[in-house]
């Protein structure tokens, strides 16, 4: 089992490479996804956001959820082929968790520097906590 702290990680690159393994068949654990990172003017971000998460019909959906964890994992789900089985299958092997749950305490988790915030251009990003904060998430 591969554990990955999502803490100051770009959530796009976290997500096409935790696709990525998933689909060679390891399971996926994402620690701290509420720390994860979204780059982009913060207007922009919440707007993309908020207009996600009002779409749709309440009975019919499409249905995104508020929570920074599910949020995560909707991202990945949208980098692996989730229409055909071995998506579905791939995407039963990643999940996401807020915070550091008990069972992941005292395991080594993998920190992947190359996808840290510190190593891109961009100046302005919004975590996916402070998104899921604005939409109304309680966690």
């Amino acid at each position: 089992m591969l554990i990955i702290n999502a803490e100051n990680l770009i959530a796009g690159r976290l997500a096409s490479y935790a696709a990525k393994r998933a689909l060679m068949g390891e399971k996926i654990a994402i620690v701290n996804s509420e720390k994860a990172i979204i780059t982009g003017r913060k207007k922009n971000i919440l707007a993309k956001y908020s207009r996600k998460i009002k779409m749709g019909h309440p009975f019919a959906g499409p249905f995104v959820s508020k929570m920074p964890d599910r949020l995560l994992r909707r991202i990945i789900k949208n980098m692996l082929p989730h229409d055909r089985t071995r998506g579905r299958i791939a995407f039963k092997k990643v999940m996401c968790y807020i915070g550091v749950p008990d069972e992941f305490k005292n395991k080594k988790t993998e920190n992947l520097n190359e996808f840290n915030i510190t190593k891109t251009k961009s100046l302005s990003h919004l975590s996916i906590g402070e998104i899921s904060k604005h939409s109304g998430a309680r966690f």
